[in-house]
């Protein structure tokens, strides 16, 4: 089960078009996304030093009727995506994608056909990362029991941690602010059962783990 931004696609995109929607230059709101994520906090609260009280969602509502809201093509997906979901189905695995998205985002990724079995979001869900339930959702997804299931993810916060206390198996990727930031944390390495620096590795790290 794959965690969807800085896992599989590279969030520059989506991020810099935020920046542009509230007139803030990309490397300002990059940075001050940064001590955002250097302090662990939730990433929306970037927009706050910009726009006290910025309602993400109402926001997002706006770019779509200003038809500059989500777009994902394959040009967002990180270039080991797409051939480590191809190589793992080959070695008949279930492959799922759970991340914290919009349902737009479900059906934008749906759209691109990758070799996944089954997508799904938070917005569809209701319920999203690190809570309990969403995890709870993984596993009913995946149909197995928790330790057969591996959530591969970038997140301290959200993902690893999260996922580990669900029973699942995790695998940090290092890559993105969060992967990188907190890849010797000592909670990462306790919860992270494999660190990897791409999904490549993923293949081969699975079959010998059988």
């Amino acid at each position: 089960m794959f965690d969807v931004g800085e896992t599989l696609l590279d969030d520059s995109r989506e991020w810099g078009a935020w920046a542009d929607w509230i007139g803030v230059p990309r490397h300002t709101f990059s940075a001050v996304l940064g001590a955002v994520t250097a302090e662990g906090r939730d990433n929306a609260e970037t927009f706050q030093y910009f726009r006290p009280g910025f309602d993400v969602a109402h926001e997002r509502r706006l770019r779509e009727e200003a038809g500059r809201g989500e777009h994902i093509s394959d040009e967002d997906l990180y270039a080991d995506a797409r051939p480590a979901l191809a190589a793992l189905r080959e070695q008949g695995m279930w492959i799922g994608i759970a991340g914290n998205q919009t349902p737009l985002v479900a059906e934008l990724l749906r759209a691109m056909h990758l070799p996944v079995d089954q997508i799904a979001t938070s917005g569809e869900w209701g319920v999203a990362k690190p809570a309990a339930p969403f995890f709870e959702n993984v596993i009913a997804m995946a149909s197995t029991a928790p330790n057969k299931t591996l959530y591969v993810g970038d997140h301290r916060d959200n993902d690893i941690v999260p996922a580990k206390a669900a029973g699942l198996r995790t695998a940090l990727i290092r890559r993105g602010p969060w992967g990188y930031l907190w890849a010797n944390d000592p909670a990462m390495v306790e919860s992270a059962d494999w660190i990897i620096d791409s999904l490549a590795e993923l293949p081969e790290l699975l079959a010998n783990a059988r």
